[in-house]
């Protein structure tokens, strides 16, 4: 198996990183997932911008809490099942049937999952 080169893995952590970062500014995007993504992706290619991540004031702890413990905060536990759970009607209005399955699929799989992760 061909290992992924380190060009690869930095692409891949500035497009998180660029995806993390619109979701500070649009509510349907989440930040901290991406970011989680790019932290890991940045370890890959150039570990100092991962350290610089982890560092972070806001999104640190949240980072550092799922890189050490797996654990998220009750506060984001709260929050992503509420957003899944508002994006089943949200979809059903917008896009109506069968589109509505997928957010009702994802917050089924997703939602539970999460909450049983560590605080």
């Amino acid at each position: 198996m061909r290992r992924i080169s380190r060009p690869v893995w930095l692409g891949a952590g500035i497009l998180a990183f660029a995806l993390g970062t619109i979701g500070i500014f649009l509510p349907v995007m989440p930040t901290v997932v991406f970011y989680l993504i790019a932290a890991w992706c940045f370890s890959r290619s150039h570990p100092e911008w991962a350290d610089r991540l982890h560092a972070h004031p806001r999104y640190g702890p949240h980072l550092v809490a799922w890189r050490d413990r797996r654990a998220i905060s009750r506060k984001g536990k709260v929050s992503a099942v509420l957003a899944m759970s508002a994006s089943v009607p949200f979809t059903g209005l917008t896009l109506g049937w069968p589109w509505v399955l997928i957010p009702i699929g994802v917050l089924a799989i997703l939602g539970p999952w999460i909450w049983t992760r560590a605080e």
